[in-house]
């Protein structure tokens, strides 16, 4: 098993933060307890692509620990003629982090960026690296550049990679192409004796940030909203001329650099940003000249949203400083935009099977997440989004549609979306914009529901309002097919979001309620909790039904169902009417479904402890071992996975809606982008098993 995956590149500026964030992503899926080391750094604190990898997949080694020397050490030690010695101290630190790691990914020196008074003191940087993989018994992805390269360069230069590093000793797992220009990236292979993928480039895990051009130029921030410093310049253009040639020169994506005393400059192009004609990344002020308060409270007006810095250099120096700006893998856009770009491009079932990393027994909540990002790539869907304008649901759905998780459909006015889009800096290009109040659709729509509602008195015209209503009309999505599935409740109460789904979509034949399962994701397993959003206080048939719901829902997303009816008795020890009705409910399930492991009435500590089980229920088949847990009735259901939750850290992910023809889902009004993301992926494998 290789213990661990050295990334190589082959030059400055080659992108190798994209591989090493993709293997790092794709060894913690399989293993738990993934580390990121770098033999050199400028300063631990001053590593922006270290901290990222490590706050995002929290492996078990503190930033602290994460790296061998800093590059001051190393140009100590090789002025004093001991290069073995640092050689030396580098190991012993990698070797610390790998005895409390599962695998190690190792992000090679980048010394080659640095002064030159530097590289000349320090070893040739391709041996120095094939050195260090020897040592640390690592496999090398070497990462060269494809940066205005033919296919015929771009083939030599990977040849080149692997025979020199062969020739070094080290052992080559597979070579990747960064940065290749769109138009050759999906050529022929090079003719390697290990696997090679190019990756094309990608404009805005390229560009550099505003708040880095901002850093770079040590330039005060006059104004902004908080995400104004996260967007991608794409381009500078420089204001020197007037208001028309100007605004004929403006680029998506571009920092304006103008001195702060043209103020027609400033209004003209945040007027422009503001009417959607140039979507700009920001203004910057040159000469260390504020500009004229009368300007700045026309522009705040215009609420653009973008940051405006003041720089002390003229235009010059300005534009050329910031044109030397290295982008990082800063901010979450830019790694999700990383990861969509690797895994569209790179055979990850082939890698892994390179890098030979057996899949641990343990399933992590980062395993599960990523689990589900897969399953739901791997079958893609088109989901629809009622929420069209929030800000959480636009940030989501940029992820997803980068990761290619699923195809959307987003609800609203298309020209208020596309302009709180352009407000926050988000792209959802990908994303089709629907107005239920003008859509085409309206009609059919208010005719199916005044038919299916025609018992309640719905009359045409009232199911012509009805539709309208952004949940109704993305429900009428899902069940005329127009969708796969709908997720909504970002700003929405959850009766709101699934009335109209009792209403139109309906349960599945044989199942007498829908209902819901939390995924409460543990330090090392992942649980089933239902019902503990849906129904207050299921009767017996009712509490069978989701039973078997929950245990189809948990074997369709990988966990072997083994069933606990719980109870406050387990098996005989007491009696009343809630008792007995979870032991009707448990003759249900054992009547239905023979083939099923579950046990009740038991209490909780004697279906997830082993030796409570052994005492309570000797030889049960689920008691000590149980993966869903059904509780008697909402109160307890909702306490318990609160308290869960709250008290065991653990990660809720849910509700989970089940029972339904066609799946819709709820999302608690507090849904952080990242629970988004997992429940959109949850319903789009929801479609696919449907």
């Amino acid at each position: 098993m290789a213990r661990s995956v050295y990334v190589a590149g082959l030059g400055p500026g080659v992108g190798k933060g994209t591989v090493a964030l993709g293997i790092v992503e794709l060894l913690s899926r399989q293993v738990a307890g993934v580390s990121v080391f770098r033999p050199l750094v400028s300063a631990v604190d001053r590593d922006p692509l270290l901290a990222t990898l490590r706050d995002r997949y929290h492996g078990p080694v503190p930033l602290a620990e994460s790296f061998g020397v800093t590059m001051a050490e190393a140009s100590a030690l090789i002025a004093d003629g001991r290069r073995e010695e640092l050689i030396g101290r580098i190991v012993e630190r990698y070797r610390a982090v790998e005895r409390r790691s599962t695998s190690v990914v190792i992000i090679g020196s980048d010394f080659a960026d640095k002064a030159a008074e530097s590289r000349d003191e320090l070893p040739r940087e391709l041996a120095f690296n094939a050195r260090l993989a020897t040592e640390f018994g690592s496999v090398v992805v070497p990462v060269v550049s494809g940066a205005g390269r033919s296919a015929e360069a771009l083939a030599a230069a990977a040849r080149s990679a692997y025979h020199t590093l062969a020739d070094l000793g080290a052992t080559v797992a597979a070579v990747i192409a960064n940065r290749v220009p769109a138009a050759i990236a999906g050529g022929p292979a090079p003719g390697l004796p290990v696997p090679f993928w190019a990756i094309p480039e990608v404009a805005v895990i390229a560009a550099p940030t505003v708040g880095e051009v901002a850093d770079a130029l040590d330039a005060t921030v006059l104004s902004g909203n908080p995400g104004a410093l996260d967007r991608d310049v794409l381009d500078y253009v420089v204001g020197a001329a007037h208001v028309p040639t100007v605004l004929e020169h403006l680029t998506d994506g571009a920092l304006m650099i103008t001195p702060g005393d043209r103020g027609d400059l400033l209004v003209a192009a945040s007027a422009a940003h503001a009417a959607g004609t140039v979507t700009l990344a920001g203004l910057v002020l040159t000469l260390g000249e504020p500009p004229d308060p009368r300007v700045v409270r026309v522009i705040e007006r215009l609420n653009t949203g973008l940051a405006i810095l003041i720089a002390k250099g003229d235009s010059f120096h300005t534009i050329a400083l910031s044109d030397r700006v290295q982008a990082h893998l800063s901010n979450p856009r830019k790694v999700e935009a990383a990861l969509g770009v690797f895994e569209a491009n790179v055979d990850t079932a082939e890698l892994s099977k390179v890098l030979d990393v057996a899949r641990s027994a343990r399933v992590t909540p980062l395993m599960f997440e990523n689990d589900l990002i897969d399953r739901a790539r791997a079958d893609r869907r088109h989901l629809v989004l009622p929420e069209g304008t929030e800000e959480r649901i636009l940030r989501a759905a940029e992820t997803l549609l980068r990761r290619g998780v699923a195809d959307l459909t987003l609800l609203g006015d298309p020209a208020e979306i596309h302009r709180r889009a352009r407000e926050l800096g988000v792209e959802i290009g990908d994303a089709r914009l629907i107005d239920p109040a003008t859509s085409p659709w309206r009609d059919d729509f208010a005719a199916r529901y005044a038919e299916l509602r025609k018992g309640r008195a719905v009359t045409l015209d009232l199911a012509y309002d009805v539709v309208r209503d952004v949940n109704y009309f993305g429900t009428m999505m899902v069940s005329t097919g127009h969708a796969d599935g709908m997720v909504s409740g970002s700003v929405h109460t959850t009766a709101a979001t699934i009335r109209p789904a009792f209403e139109i979509i309906k349960t599945v034949p044989g199942v007498s309620v829908a209902s819901s399962v939390f995924f409460m994701l543990l330090a090392d397993r992942v649980l089933v909790y239902g019902d503990c959003a849906v129904n207050p206080d299921p009767d017996a048939a009712q509490l069978a039904d989701i039973a078997l719901s929950s245990a189809g829902t948990a074997a369709a997303f990988g966990i072997e169902p083994r069933v606990a009816m719980l109870s406050y008795s387990t098996g005989r020890s007491g009696a009343g009417a809630d008792v007995e009705k979870v032991a009707a409910a448990t003759a249900l399930v054992r009547e239905r479904r023979p083939d099923l492991p579950v046990e009740g009435p038991i209490q909780y500590d004697a279906a997830v402890d082993p030796a409570v089980a052994a005492a309570k229920l000797p030889g049960s088949a689920v008691a000590g071992q149980a993966t869903v847990f059904v509780f008697p009735d909402l109160n307890t259901g909702n306490n318990t996975y609160k308290a869960v939750q709250r008290s065991a850290n653990a990660v809720a992910v849910g509700p989970v809606m089940q029972g339904l023809r066609r799946p819709v889902n709820d999302l608690s009004r507090g849904a952080t982008v990242k629970d988004i993301i997992n429940t959109v992926a949850i319903t789009a494998i929801q479609a696919g098993a449907k």
